[in-house]
């Protein structure tokens, strides 16, 4: 009879792509992934990865029984939802998978509050890119995403998920102290029409925040000049406190800026709303209905 913990690694490792991913995404250590798939192999007699360049592909055998795999673990979640149900209390475990300034700004105290109130539910986090981690709730990689879209790039839903909003996310232009649109600010809110000809610190292409700032100078009639491109919050902020140019960031998991760093509103604001999306299949587990509860309750104390 094939396991079911070795067919979850296999399956982790066709969604990621590789051993160590699926480590990561599952929790364990790489050596011990490559371990499960050893036996597996010595179970169905059959090669399933194989080397490619420096790194390993999946034979068609495998992608097969990956495939089964996915259609095994749904019918497992099923029936351990069931359970839950029926104990009417949050157990198991629960994969969370969250974008960077979530993971930062509104998990911590959420899975402190989930292991305080609910001690049977092993809840855990894996700080994912928004877009990716739809895909993996969707194969059933992770139970839960936390997620987030813009006015100009709406999150899209695939079937067989639900979704709930959490919150806005507003954000604010940061300018070094000495700037002359940081005086400007101190009076009134800043415009798009302040905006031309400023140098900018901003997240690479194909992040959200990089085409939200790129579409809306764009829309308003200036192009952009886009000096400074770095992925993480903080490196932006350092670049503004160095008096490099300036920044559109929200406000979650942002933390206090340092001295020479002031935070200006944009007017109209620009927002982003951020969801708790999981399977379809799973929306009668509590430990899904409790997630979402205190996503919503800790929400309005990330964001001032």
């Amino acid at each position: 009879m094939l396991d079911l913990a070795r067919l979850r690694a296999l399956h982790a490792v066709a969604v990621h792509g590789s051993v160590s991913a699926a480590a990561t995404a599952l929790g364990y250590t790489p050596s011990a992934i490559s371990q499960q798939i050893a036996k597996l192999e010595r179970e169905t007699r059959t090669t399933l990865l194989e080397r490619q360049g420096r790194g390993i592909a999946l034979t068609d055998a495998a992608q097969h029984l990956a495939a089964t795999a996915q259609q095994l673990l749904a019918i497992v979640e099923q029936a351990e939802t069931s359970l839950e149900e029926r104990r009417g209390r949050p157990t198991g475990r629960l994969v969370i998978g969250a974008f960077a300034t979530a993971a930062r700004g509104l998990m911590p105290p959420v899975l402190a509050r989930v292991r305080e109130e609910h001690p049977s539910l092993d809840a855990r986090l894996l700080e994912v890119d928004p877009h990716l981690s739809l895909d993996l709730v969707a194969q059933g990689v992770i139970d839960m995403a936390v997620a987030h879209d813009w006015d100009i790039a709406p999150l899209p839903a695939p079937e067989g998920l639900e979704r709930a909003v959490i919150g806005d996310d507003s954000c604010d232009i940061l300018i070094p102290a000495g700037h002359p649109l940081a005086e400007r600010g101190r009076e009134r809110a800043l415009s798009r029409d302040d905006l031309p000809g400023q140098r900018w610190i901003c997240q690479p292409p194909g992040s959200v925040c990089h085409d939200w700032l790129v579409r809306t100078l764009r829309a308003s009639g200036h192009e952009p000049d886009l000096a400074y491109q770095a992925a993480e919050n903080h490196t932006q902020i350092a670049l503004v406190a160095a008096g490099l140019g300036i920044a559109l960031m929200p406000r979650l998991g942002r933390g206090p800026l340092p001295e020479g760093v002031r935070a200006v509103p944009l007017e109209p604001v620009p927002v982003r709303r951020l969801y708790a999306l999981w399977r379809t299949g799973a929306s009668r587990r509590p430990a899904i209905t409790e997630t979402v509860r205190l996503l919503r309750d800790l929400w309005p104390h990330r964001t001032t």
